[in-house]
């Protein structure tokens, strides 16, 4: 047994070595070192979500019908590292877009691959995945934060070798994935299905149900959130730099290592989970992740690198249980409310509305907002206000998820 986790813990280091190893920095590289318009970099950033909307399902349905969920996993692995490897070699950004779109296309559908082949390894061996799932997860928090660590401080934070990094690493997990325990396809029969079930579209059939329906309406919403986050944290602390008092600061010049702290504070609270999942049920651990963003926002809002240092820190810490408490939590949720047999379908149908839907959604209206309400003539952006505004977003949000998601899975599992 400890084999098989130690398997699954390499895995899920790697995972987000990959994604921790450029996602916090291209806007350094973009701004830095390309010296790119701002304008295009929202569109850049939104090539996550862009994927997301169809590879995460469109893969679900591959692995549940027709291979094995670890072959797919390796096969997209090798081909998006080979595409991470020619990033440096784009001189322009419209090409720029098209080749992370692609490397993207490749990417993220392995991030919902990867829990299904946790849940199916950890289910094939009888193993509870709620108790075992989170604290294999939470080494791939500790691979994001190693890759950001390692750009940092190696002088990377805005130059082409990120990409390298990035690539080498997964082609090495592609390789080692063909080594994994099989996850075999466990929708394959044909027989008395309708031209839906042939097609491995039964995953779909899950937004009938009123339940499942609004919990993915407000991953949706949620995954905006995280959009909001990722695009905007590191560039908002560099951006101190712009005043003199701060600009010699220890958050400017480790700004990503700053950053780092609500990852780390990710794997306390991936850790703390599965207590909080059975004394309080889904509904409660999704609330806390929701109020928990308006904390996340609204600390930024008010933070400094003087006196207002804590207010960063204390805004990293809380991230870890708004990310966590939505994220894992959901995907476990996801993972008990569907068949077996449609395990990566539906998994892909949750990353579809985080990352999908939710990040194109966040990444373009917060855009338009920013740049129409919130940018000076001169470029500076109003962060204060920003942060605000995403803070009272998220407020809403969870304000309505409070009053219209009934379902508790606490009570549910005790009754069945």
């Amino acid at each position: 047994m400890n084999n098989i986790k130690i398997r699954l813990i390499i895995m899920n280091f790697i995972q987000f070595f990959i994604w921790g190893a450029w996602m916090i920095t291209i806007a350094n590289y973009w701004f830095g070192t390309r010296g790119w318009e701002s304008a295009e970099f929202g569109i850049i950033f939104s090539t996550m979500g862009i994927a997301s909307i169809f590879m995460p399902t469109l893969c679900g349905i591959i692995a549940d019908r027709w291979i094995n969920t670890e072959r797919l996993y390796g096969i997209l692995h090798i081909l998006g590292g080979l595409t991470f490897i020619s990033l440096p070699f784009v001189d322009n950004p419209t090409t720029f877009f098209w080749v992370i779109l692609l490397a993207m296309i490749f990417y993220m559908p392995t991030i919902a691959l990867a829990n299904s082949i946790a849940y199916s390894v950890l289910n094939s061996n009888k193993l509870d995945t709620i108790k075992h799932f989170p604290p294999i997860r939470v080494w791939g928090t500790i691979g994001f934060i190693a890759a950001m660590w390692l750009v940092n401080l190696t002088g990377n934070k805005s130059s082409e070798n990120q990409f390298y990094i990035a690539g080498f690493a997964a082609i090495v997990l592609g390789v080692y994935a063909f080594t994994l325990p099989k996850s075999p396809p466990q929708n394959t029969s044909s027989k008395n299905k309708t031209w839906v079930q042939m097609l491995g579209l039964d995953a779909f059939k899950l937004f009938k149900d009123y339940k499942m329906a609004l919990f993915f309406l407000f991953s949706m919403l949620l995954g905006a959130a995280l959009q909001l986050t990722n695009a905007y944290g590191d560039v908002y602390l560099d951006d101190f730099k712009n005043i003199p008092q701060y600009q010699d600061s220890l958050v400017v010049k480790y700004s990503t290592i700053i950053l780092s702290i609500s990852q780390m504070s990710e794997t306390l609270f991936i850790l703390a989970i599965p207590f909080f999942l059975r004394r309080f049920g889904i509904k409660k651990v999704m609330l806390m992740s929701m109020f928990a963003w308006v904390l996340r926002f609204g600390l930024f809002a008010y933070g400094n690198p003087a006196g207002g240092l804590w207010m960063i820190i204390l805004s990293c810490i809380v991230y870890g249980m708004a990310f966590d408490f939505f994220n894992i939590s959901g995907s476990l949720f996801v993972d008990k409310s569907t068949d077996h047999k449609i395990r990566s379908s539906a998994q892909g149908l949750f990353m579809m509305m985080t990352n999908g839907f939710g990040a194109v959604l966040g990444s373009w209206i917060s855009g338009v907002l920013i740049g129409k309400y919130f940018t000076a003539a001169d470029g500076a952006k109003d962060w204060h206000n920003i942060w605000l505004m995403f803070a009272a977003y998220a407020l809403v949000v969870a304000i309505l998820f409070a009053i219209f998601f009934k379902y508790d899975y606490k009570q549910e599992e005790a009754e069945s």
